[in-house]
């Protein structure tokens, strides 16, 4: 029987009222197990105009307070951990413990909110001129919005609505519809553990909700993830409107293989950074970038028979390594990508097209692909493909190696394999890229620290959660202050400085 969802705004359930409805599939099956309710204008205004209500009295609770839901929303999505891992898996198609890790990623950044009375702490100085004091705070920026991918439905969006509430500000989450669920269970959690009405509210929608939460002059912040043309444009769109935003965008991200790496620990790392989660996530290594002809001949050998052995099944299979694709529109673009590069002359090791699962002819499963002599004038190469293809680039010496990580247009994440300090040392070095592992294929940076990319992969000034998300949903104001101390000094036609007594 197929689902009715709903939105949720002000504390509550609410149902669609614009008539039109989005279909939820489950990628193994292909069949439509809910329907999505697309907000109009007018909802989302609704929901703004509730989280605009809220917001001055969430703003004057002390962070102490907001601290103790924090910690209670931390225990209820542990209790529920299964509940919402399982709604993941059958709303994205990842493996379960696929979908369990990116859930523990998202708790992360709720446990790095729970420290927010310190995390908030202003500075003081005394005496910065004659009997005058200086101090610092941090103040609420306002009401903020989400709008956030497929690839992440739980993970994602807990980057982004924990901090911003956690320093004050009131939220409108709108999740991507493809799979929504995760999402609306975790806003009730968070409900559930004691937030006000009106804090944090979920609608569903399409460019009609993103366009409204882009243009509505009471929303003062905008956070994204997904790709970077949409990006881009609710950058400037954004901005445009007076609003503060952070665009995280595209990747192609290269891992470096040297000829001195570990080529045991480099073929594990490129199928669980290739292939898991069939290669739908902003942080996956799609480049492998082999620094020599032995050490590509080496590395495609050993690669080979483990892609075409990989255990594509729904979640439901425990042993399966790699679920199906979210979409049947998805499933055709990548299919479309490996055609392409086929056409461009680069040569297909293995095919992953064409897989069909008994009991699951209907659902949006592939293979792993894995293309060999890769160059950078491929579409393969240039664009994100977003899906189980790995593409084996040569280079002779590391500069080549370098020079092509450099000469992307995308800059989000980036590693290298290799035994010699000096040139793990000048990758990270000068890479230019926001995020680099060191015999590390996927360096996405734990919660305290944050996440985001270089050149076309991030815009924005602030990368997502961490003290970088602090600063990004909260004001800086600097006080000035002198108190009449009997000793009066007569008018004063300059600024102050700290050698003015």
């Amino acid at each position: 029987m197929t689902r009715e969802m709903h939105h949720f705004i002000g504390g509550k359930a609410e149902k669609g009222t614009s008539g039109r409805f989005g279909d939820v599939f489950n990628p193994a099956t292909g069949e439509v197990t809910a329907r999505v309710p697309l907000a109009a204008k007018s909802e989302v205004e609704t929901a703004i105009q509730v989280a605009a209500d809220a917001l001055p009295a969430w703003a004057a609770t002390p962070p102490s307070r907001r601290a103790q839901i924090f910690y209670k929303f931390r225990e209820l999505l542990y209790a529920h951990e299964e509940e919402i891992a399982s709604l993941i898996s059958a709303e994205h198609g990842k493996t379960l413990p696929d979908a369990k890790g990116e859930l523990a990623r998202g708790i992360e950044v709720v446990e790095f909110a729970c420290g927010i009375p310190h995390l908030l702490k202003g500075e003081y100085t005394e005496g910065v001129a004659g009997n005058i004091d200086s101090h610092s705070i941090r103040q609420p920026v306002g009401v903020c919005a989400g709008i956030t991918p497929f690839n992440f439905p739980a993970m994602v969006p807990m980057w982004m609505y924990p901090m911003a509430i956690a320093c004050g500000n009131t939220f409108v989450l709108k999740p991507s519809e493809k799979d929504p669920s995760p999402s609306l269970r975790a806003v009730e959690l968070f409900q559930e553990a004691g937030l006000p009405d009106g804090v944090l509210n979920v609608v569903n929608g399409d460019k009609e909700a993103v366009d409204t939460l882009l243009t509505d002059p009471r929303i003062d912040a905008i956070s994204f993830v997904g790709s970077t043309p949409i990006g881009e444009y609710i950058y400037s769109t954004g901005c445009a409107n007076g609003k503060r935003v952070q665009a995280l965008c595209g990747a192609k991200n290269h891992m470096v293989v040297m000829p001195d790496a570990d080529m045991d620990q480099v073929t594990d790392a490129l199928i669980g950074s290739g292939y898991g989660s069939a290669g739908e996530r902003c942080m996956a290594i799609s480049v492998a970038v082999a620094v020599g002809e032995e050490t590509g001949d080496e590395l495609i050998e050993r690669l080979a028979p483990r892609v075409s052995a990989l255990k594509v099944a729904p979640y439901t299979d425990p042993e399966s390594e790699m679920g199906p694709i979210v979409s049947r529109e998805a499933l055709d673009k990548i299919m479309g990508y490996v055609d392409t590069g086929i056409k461009e002359g680069a040569e297909l090791v293995v095919d992953g097209r064409g897989l069909s699962l008994q009991g699951y002819e209907d659902g949006f499963f592939m293979g792993g692909c894995l293309f060999d002599r890769v160059t950078p004038d491929m579409k393969i190469y240039t664009d994100e493909i977003f899906g189980p293809v790995l593409s084996v680039v040569r280079t002779k010496n590391y500069d080549q190696a370098l020079k092509l990580v450099n000469d992307h247009e995308y800059g989000n994440g980036a590693a290298i394999f290799t035994r010699d300090g000096d040139t793990a040392r000048d990758f990270t070095s000068n890479a230019r890229i926001g995020m680099i592992g060191v015999n590390v294929p996927i360096p996405v940076p734990v919660a305290y620290y944050s996440f985001g990319g270089w050149k076309r992969s991030l815009f924005g000034d602030h990368h997502i959660y961490g003290m970088e998300g602090v600063r990004f949903y909260t004001r800086l104001k600097t006080m000035t202050s002198r108190w009449p101390s009997g000793i009066r000094t007569g008018a004063e036609f300059h600024f102050k400085r700290s050698s003015d007594h």
